[in-house]
């Protein structure tokens, strides 16, 4: 097993993690000149957390999301987006993709030749269909795209390109998916911001029927303390392994990570927390 000596959620750090997220997002803002923002709200936790840090940084007022549930989004995952928009202030629209995703596939019809085996090519549409709504707003609004990836989903490549993976800044890409929870649990402190039911549910992209990220990814639990060894402290495959780590699950690791080497090269800017961001240094964007 993982050595238990990895915390990467204590409450020292996690404040000191809210701190620097909150001034780097005002910090970014006031260069840009812009003071709006939007992103989708999944009513996934990812989101969640950076609706609620914009909100903060940059006023509630200044912030919209859209919820863009498609056929295989869930009543409580609309639910849990509009409850967390309502929470924090923030002005939030419903925009069902289902009817343009089935156009789209209907005018695509050539590509597919009479193949309609189901793989990430319908998935990959849906996000890339909730990213055009969302470069919409941003470009009839002068709001920026705040994307929502997190480190953990960045590392092994859990994302869309040109979809989900779109933004001006990724605002939590330097921090991995259990400092997530422990951060929306923090901004909970005082009183529910962020629903309850949208951190205890298991994680889903939504894009196919009971979708579940477990079923592309190791459980966070197990992933994120072999990444922190591997992108943090720099250990080889071989080193976690020798310290009682199942190798099927580091070389399954180690596959993910190569498999998404690509698409570091066109990821938007980045908040740095840590000293290894996923991105290239020209990317990050750095509050003292």
């Amino acid at each position: 097993m993982v050595s238990n000596n990895i915390n990467l959620c204590s409450l020292e750090e996690i404040s000191s993690i809210h701190k620097r997220l909150i001034a780097s997002l005002r910090s970014f803002f006031k260069n840009a000149g812009m003071s709006k923002a939007v992103l989708g709200l999944s009513g996934g936790i990812d989101s969640a957390l950076v609706a609620a840090l914009a909100a903060e940084a940059l006023g509630a007022e200044n912030v919209t999301g859209l919820i863009m549930p498609s056929g295989f989004s869930t009543l409580h995952s609309v639910s849990d987006a509009v409850d967390l928009a309502e929470n924090l202030g923030m002005k939030y629209h419903i925009i069902p993709i289902e009817k343009i995703y089935d156009k789209v596939i209907k005018e695509i019809d050539p590509i597919f030749e009479g193949d309609y085996h189901w793989d990430n090519t319908q998935e990959n549409l849906q996000a890339r269909i909730r990213g055009l709504i969302l470069m919409a707003y941003s470009n009839r609004k002068g709001a920026l795209l705040l994307n929502t990836s997190n480190k953990s989903e960045l590392a092994v490549g859990y994302g869309t390109l040109y979809g989900d993976l779109s933004g001006a800044l990724m605002v939590i890409a330097d921090i991995y998916k259990l400092q997530v929870y422990a951060l929306s649990n923090y901004i909970n402190t005082e009183r529910e911001i962020i629903p309850f039911s949208t951190i205890s549910k298991a994680p889903s992209a939504e894009l196919r029927e009971d979708q579940k990220d477990t079923d592309s990814l190791p459980d966070y639990n197990l992933l994120d303390p072999i990444l922190y060894r591997m992108v943090e402290l720099g250990q080889t495959p071989e080193e976690i392994i020798s310290d009682g780590v199942a190798r099927e699950l580091v070389e399954r690791i180690v596959k993910l990570r190569k498999g998404a080497s690509f698409k570091a090269h066109q990821m938007p800017p980045v908040i740095k927390i840590t000293e290894k961001p996923l991105l290239d240094k020209s990317k990050w964007i750095v509050t003292e």
